[in-house]
């Protein structure tokens, strides 16, 4: 494996949190702080706070993202929003298929190719998530699950489109609960998650995608877990909500 050829993306899933104006003030502490990173650096950010979020990021290296897409243009589908929409405001990343949004929203792995789908036809870069809860990592299926998200996820993406593709790994066990894979773990998923995009793309191609870890990333444990030779960045939950927290984790990046 060659990290040379891909650059490390530490993306902030800020879920639903802060407003507009907590937004601002958020981001007028972190902009200074990455303002030297070696690492792409994406907020992402809710609905209400994208008009905000993309003026105060002009003209610096911090990119924006949505964290959620629905996969039709346009219609009768209320409280959604559109790659289009989403495009025209300057947004450029969208999360996908988080944990969350499976557990609690319905999200299912079809659902989630439409989205990607969605977002690479309107010409953003889809943050595309998988992971294993606790009860299927006991159960020894973590590989065969991931790689069957994967493999659906990607389903009718073309070759120049999957370029443009992140897929972050995130076990549901570590999110939000404080837990972390070990750094072994965490390459073993992402090894295996490039593996699979080899088989359907070819190995040129899987090499140079970036593989994302999340769940409960902080700067405690960041430096070991980017030092991994798959694991390529990080999609944060908590500590995107802090300023420093994340610029450490920006500065292990740019270390790494």
């Amino acid at each position: 494996m060659n990290k040379r050829k891909r650059k490390a993306v530490i993306a902030g899933n800020w879920k639903m949190n802060n407003t507009p104006t907590e937004a601002g003030l958020l981001l007028e502490a972190l902009i200074p702080g990455v303002h030297d990173a070696d690492c792409e650096v994406v907020v992402c950010v809710p609905f209400t706070d994208l008009c905000n979020v993309v003026a105060k990021c002009a003209g610096t290296n911090v990119h924006v993202g949505a964290q959620n897409v629905h996969f039709e243009k346009s219609g009768a589908f209320t409280g959604e929003v559109s790659a289009d929409m989403l495009l025209d405001l300057g947004v450029e990343y969208v999360v996908i298929g988080h944990s969350e949004r499976r557990q609690y929203f319905g999200e299912t792995d079809e659902t989630v190719n439409k989205r990607t789908l969605a977002a690479l036809n309107a010409g953003l870069k889809p943050i595309v998530c998988v992971g294993e809860s606790l009860t299927q990592r006991e159960q020894g299926v973590t590989e065969e699950l991931v790689r069957m998200q994967v493999k659906i996820a990607l389903k009718d993406v073309t070759e120049e489109q999957v370029k443009n593709v992140i897929i972050a790994y995130e076990p549901i066990w570590a999110i939000g609960t404080g837990r972390t894979a070990t750094s072994d773990q965490a390459q073993e998923v992402c090894a295996a998650i490039r593996k699979v995009v080899g088989e359907l793309y070819g190995n040129d191609i899987a090499e140079g995608m970036t593989i994302q870890y999340g769940g409960s990333m902080n700067p405690a444990n960041a430096a070991e877990l980017l030092a991994k030779p798959d694991v390529d960045g990080g999609l944060i939950g908590g500590a995107s909500l802090h300023a420093g927290k994340f610029c450490e984790i920006v500065d292990a990046a740019t270390k790494g």
